[in-house]
């Protein structure tokens, strides 16, 4: 409907009024605003657009059809005086009403999100305002008024739009799944997902190819395609050990894969009946594969489909022989963004995607993520281990997965555990919950892999 998406633009038309107007200070006395400032805007709102407020003075929950064009030209010209004479505060006040307003009408849009490909923005103004608008899931780990102590920003102010500021986001591009609720079936009774994780196999079955382009040192993934077979069918299995667990959502390491990893677990998939499709976890992290000038995770759905690829961004820099070689990749800046009613927003950081601090915390800040899972292959858990705590602090659990291929003689150290899960808990709960190892095998360290390894745990809402 047009006068839907003429209420988001003038939503976020008055968001960045006030981003661009107002400083830090702003949002901290807004924090404490009285209730006569509040009445003062109700009253000078209400001359504009009086069918913002029920009978009892309390914000009217529109439905769609009562945003009628009178009502969408009376409330431009409310916004357009309000911003003329400088009252931030009537403004403020007015945007988050209409936030308050607006929570049936974005229920509905987030129903209609469902199920499509990507979607981008509500607005269409993006672009001049600097501003993207979505419908914002709930969380069931997620503090109500998240980090307000912490970050001094307008969204504190609001619960049923995203925020998102293109200040923040930077070059990046921005991708949205609105992921259906039977994705992960058990969510609602349980309020809970249940991860599987796994660090497949301690035989790499792929060399660094050394390269010299007369600038820069950098190498290249070449991979052993005898194996592929073996190397699928050991990636199946660990499907099959999810499903068997009622796993919702299955993670593999980064890099091990092969070419015909795809078409091979798709086939799989596509061979069995609807009813054992159905019990397959409802998002498979495949391991990422290298190839040409991109390191890329493909992620299928329980029937086989491919919901997205998400690319790695940041190269990681890897010694040989006491020399530095930079993974030949280029970014894409292509970030996918997944959004669960309950779950919130989740995204993949491949590896070095989630130790570049200013790219995990632009996306974390930028989108409020509250999961982030992370494939890895990596000599070492303690620099993620640290990337744990930021996350933390933002209400964002981590799943973390690393693979025992990674392992260098006289590093054996740093592979005490193999993956992390790093949970928000409640202050009644264990504090050993709130960090769950994933324990290597001592095979691992004598070059000795029977493949059996995998890992379950289970996120909880607060």
């Amino acid at each position: 409907m047009k006068t839907v998406q003429e209420m988001h633009n003038i939503v976020a038309e008055l968001c960045s009024f006030i981003i661009n107007n107002c400083d830090e200070d702003f949002f901290v006395h807004y924090s404490c605003v009285s209730e006569k400032d509040i009445n003062r805007s109700k009253n000078v709102i209400k001359e504009y657009v009086p069918e913002l407020f029920d009978s009892h003075e309390d914000v009217h929950i529109f439905e769609l059809t009562e945003l009628t064009e009178t009502f969408i030209e009376n409330l431009k010209k409310a916004a357009s005086d309000l911003e003329n004479s400088h009252d931030y505060s009537c403004v403020m006040n007015l945007t988050v009403m209409l936030d308050e307003a607006m929570e049936k009408i974005l229920n509905h849009e987030f129903e209609q999100f469902i199920g499509m490909d990507y979607t981008t923005v509500l607005n269409t103004n993006r672009e001049t305002t600097g501003v993207g608008l979505l419908p914002r899931c709930f969380c069931a780990w997620e503090r109500k008024h998240r980090l307000s102590h912490c970050y001094n920003r307008m969204d504190n102010f609001l619960s049923n739009f995203l925020l998102m500021e293109n200040s923040i986001l930077g070059e990046l591009v921005d991708i949205h799944h609105f992921l259906e609720p039977e994705i992960f079936p058990n969510f609602k009774a349980n309020n809970s997902i249940k991860v599987a994780a796994t660090p497949l196999r301690l035989e790499p079955d792929f060399v660094f190819e050394k390269c010299d382009n007369g600038k820069m040192y950098y190498y290249e993934i070449k991979y052993n395609e005898e194996t592929n077979d073996k190397n699928n069918n050991l990636i199946w299995s660990k499907i099959v050990a999810a499903a068997k667990n009622n796993s919702d959502i299955m993670v593999f390491p980064e890099g091990i894969s092969n070419s015909e990893t795809v078409d091979f677990i798709q086939g799989k998939i596509r061979a069995l009946s609807k009813e054992e499709q159905a019990n397959l976890p409802g998002l498979i992290i495949l391991p990422s594969l290298c190839k040409g000038n991109d390191n890329t995770a493909t992620i299928l759905g329980r029937d086989g489909e491919i919901l997205f690829r998400q690319k790695k961004q940041n190269p990681v820099r890897w010694m040989m022989s006491g020399v530095p070689y930079l993974e030949n990749i280029t970014p894409s800046r292509v970030i996918n963004i997944l959004h669960y009613e309950g779950i919130g927003r989740f995204a993949i950081l491949i590896c070095k995607d989630f130790l570049t601090t200013k790219y995990m915390e632009q996306l974390m800040r930028c989108f409020k993520l509250t999961m982030i899972i992370v494939p890895s292959f990596s000599t070492g858990s303690y620099d993620f281990q640290q990337s744990f705590d930021i996350c933390a602090h933002d209400d964002c659990n981590v799943v973390w997965i690393n693979s025992c291929a990674a392992i260098e003689p006289g590093k054996e150290s740093n592979f005490k555990n193999i993956g992390y899960v790093r949970k928000r808990i409640s202050r009644f709960d264990d504090e050993s919950q709130k960090l769950c190892a994933m324990p290597i095998c001592k095979g691992a360290f004598e070059g000795k892999c029977d493949h059996s390894c995998i890992f379950f745990e289970e996120i909880r809402g607060v």
